[in-house]
């Protein structure tokens, strides 16, 4: 049976599969639940899709049933690793399940080169991948205000148009892997703001300043940013809850100042506020505050001001 691409995607005909039921990936597919979809999840703990399936989604074992009976599958898993075992197993991985025009659409923060490569490999089946990072955190999730960063073909990310509307505003950014970069380039400048925020709270707190008036001051000004709209209150309130893992970080930024992607060195510029922040983000791991939401960053300042 073959996908309905490139019929138009509509809620009662197009099926979605859903990999990756964390804090992200299970407020976005409640919102496709919500706009109609038929949904089909994998979850490596099955009882981590209760509250999915009590939405009417439907639990299989693997991957590869996902795929079988989806004509999208939507994945939002930890790792770059993660991606490829999901994906590309040759046993029990996407790629061996879906059918003939099924499209991939991985929102993992992951690798651009592996993007370049789950596409050709999608496109040797006769199937379509989309790298589609996503930003704004569980708030954006929930509240489908998510900034999603697309790499492929544009025709495929236009015809799935529908599915993003209903998790937030999509940008194309170029072939496969351009969804990635963008991803990554975000999360420098996320890095820079929740260094520049927790910098500037630890200061306003060491000078007597109310930190919540603080805030209210300078959020009209330069320094408002969304950043600190999202995780400002997060950090004086000490809710450290993840939206977004502090570990994820150190992955993310480790990608723009780590990796020399097949051997194009031109490609890859000097960046020494994201090594910093790599850094900072590397010893809330190395404190085993790894899990905490990335907002936490302000406890390594607090830490090296004897706090």
């Amino acid at each position: 049976m073959e996908s309905p691409f490139p019929e138009p995607i509509s809620p009662g005909k197009t099926r979605i599969g859903w990999i990756g039921i964390g804090v992200m990936g299970a407020a976005m597919a409640t919102r496709l639940l919500s706009a109609g979809y038929f949904i089909t999840i994998y979850a490596r703990s099955p009882s981590k899709a209760l509250p999915l399936q009590s939405k009417g989604a439907q639990l299989v074992d693997s991957p590869y049933k996902v795929a079988k009976c989806s004509d999208v599958v939507f994945t939002m898993v930890g790792h770059p690793s993660d991606v490829r075992s999901v994906v590309l197993d040759t046993d029990h991985g996407i790629l061996a399940g879906l059918n003939p025009g099924g499209v991939i659409v991985d929102t993992t923060s992951s690798s651009p080169a592996q993007a370049r490569e789950i596409f050709q490999a999608a496109k040797a089946k006769g199937c379509h991948s989309i790298d589609s990072p996503v930003s704004g955190g569980d708030l954006g999730a929930r509240d489908g205000k998510l900034a999603i960063f697309a790499g492929g073909d544009e025709v495929v990310a236009n015809w799935l148009s529908p599915l993003y509307e209903v998790l937030g505003k999509v940008t194309y950014m170029g072939q496969a892997g351009c969804g990635q970069s963008c991803k990554i380039a975000n999360q420098i400048v996320v890095g820079a703001n929740l260094l520049g925020l927790s910098e500037g709270l630890v200061f306003a707190e060491k000078a007597g300043l109310d930190e919540r008036t603080f805030l209210n001051a300078v959020r009209a000004g330069a320094a408002g940013t969304t950043v600190m709209e999202l995780f400002g209150g997060r950090m004086i309130d000490r809710d450290f809850k993840a939206g977004g893992f502090a570990e994820y970080m150190v992955k993310d930024m480790g990608m723009g100042v780590d990796v020399v992607e097949e051997s194009e060195d031109e490609r890859v510029p000097v960046l020494p506020g994201a090594a910093l922040g790599k850094q900072l983000f590397s010893g809330m791991v190395a404190n085993g505050d790894g899990k905490l939401g990335t907002q936490a960053l302000i406890t390594v300042i607090e830490r090296l001001n004897g706090k």
